[in-house]
């Protein structure tokens, strides 16, 4: 009987072709499928919280995944440790029950964006923070991130997913732009996303800080629920997934002795 896993795992996404497999491309996903194939000899399709672009990082990202014969959770998160590349690092792996999925069981996300605002950006910081060299007004930012919390279609903050979306609807619970000397955070926390919505967010936070967009327009920009160019998308080396919500205890399977 096949006994079900959740895995915690952090990665660089700077060498991906972001998290789903995609033929020729070097993905996060596939990564992880070829090491359980080469520990157990088995072939399971790892499934994801959601998917990160290309660049995009990944904090604390939640899979799950199927495997025939009794595994210790230990012994696989060492052996997967061993086999990856150095820039996906599985932080823990442990038994779940056949109900628990990565994303449906989901409960929320918190997506952080992370900005170096100074005229020279540290070499060792350049592929995990977007550089904006000019002043950033934070409490601009801070007022017009205010006006994007609570339920709202986010049409004019998202990308043509080339898919069906039922629904352009999100409930935006926590968007907080913090400052750190020349750090600058921002946090959006959610039941769910949009394609591309964080990065689309970022883009027009920054805007607003340089001054390029009016704070005041940010509720003109959602009500239209179209997306033109005062809404670019933030590069993707800033982005990170950071935590992903779950309401309930996964429940551990009982063990026969």
């Amino acid at each position: 009987m096949a006994q079900r896993y959740k895995m915690t795992l952090a990665y660089d996404g700077t060498r991906y072709a972001g998290w789903q497999v995609q033929p020729g491309e070097k993905t996060v996903q596939g990564e992880l499928e070829f090491a359980l194939e080469e520990l157990t000899g088995e072939s399971p399709r790892v499934q994801g919280s959601g998917r990160t672009d290309a660049g995009v990082h990944a904090r604390a990202q939640v899979v799950h995944f199927e495997l025939l014969g009794p595994k210790d959770p230990g012994r696989l998160t060492l052996g997967l440790n061993a086999v990856l590349d150095r820039d996906i690092r599985v932080d823990k792996v442990r038994r779940a029950s056949a109900s628990f999925d990565a994303r449906r069981s989901a409960t929320g996300k918190q997506y952080r964006y992370l900005i170096w605002n100074g005229p020279i950006v540290p070499p060792n910081l350049r592929l995990y923070r977007t550089h904006v060299s000019r002043p950033l007004d934070l409490d601009a930012m801070k007022e017009s991130a205010g006006m994007l919390l609570g339920t709202n279609d986010f049409s004019a903050f998202t990308a043509n997913p080339n898919r069906h979306v039922p629904s352009t609807c999100r409930t935006l619970r926590r968007m907080e732009v913090r400052g750190n000397g020349k750090e600058v955070t921002l946090i959006a926390e959610s039941e769910g996303f949009l394609y591309k919505m964080v990065r689309s967010l970022a883009g027009f936070l920054i805007r607003v800080g340089r001054g390029e967009v009016s704070s005041v327009e940010t509720e003109e920009i959602l009500k239209s629920k179209t997306r033109t160019a005062r809404v670019p998308t933030a590069p993707p080396e800033g982005l990170w997934l950071w935590n992903v919500f779950y309401s309930k205890r996964i429940r551990l399977p009982a063990v026969n002795r």
